[in-house]
């Protein structure tokens, strides 16, 4: 049976309060895809998720750093607000959850 990975409680409150912030966003300011609300539902609903995800969520982070840079993310960011970029990352776990999963993925080349 493959490993299980506990999912760190920042990745869960992360994906819970994205869900939250793309709800009340405006039709044209819903980040993320179905994928990524799937995503942030699995991460709220289950303790544990498989190497395949865990390395699924590193390959989203490390694709989608570079939306951090971007001028809607810090114009957002300075009114504190979310885009639509940092909603998708937050759907995924945000911050906490790219760290948690780069750890493991790259153990587990």
């Amino acid at each position: 049976m493959e490993n299980k990975y506990k999912v760190p409680q920042a990745a869960k409150s992360n994906a819970k309060l994205a869900l939250k912030k793309r709800a009340e966003a405006s039709p044209s300011n819903k980040g993320g895809t179905a994928v990524g609300v799937a995503r942030a539902r699995q991460l709220i609903d289950n303790d544990y998720v498989d190497l395949a995800t865990v390395k699924k969520m590193y390959s989203f982070f490390s694709r989608h750093e570079v939306d951090k840079s971007s001028k809607a993310w810090k114009e957002a960011e300075a009114k504190g607000e979310w885009s639509k970029g940092k909603i998708a990352w937050g759907l995924w776990g945000g911050d906490s959850a790219y760290a948690w999963s780069k750890k493991i993925a790259e153990a587990n080349k």
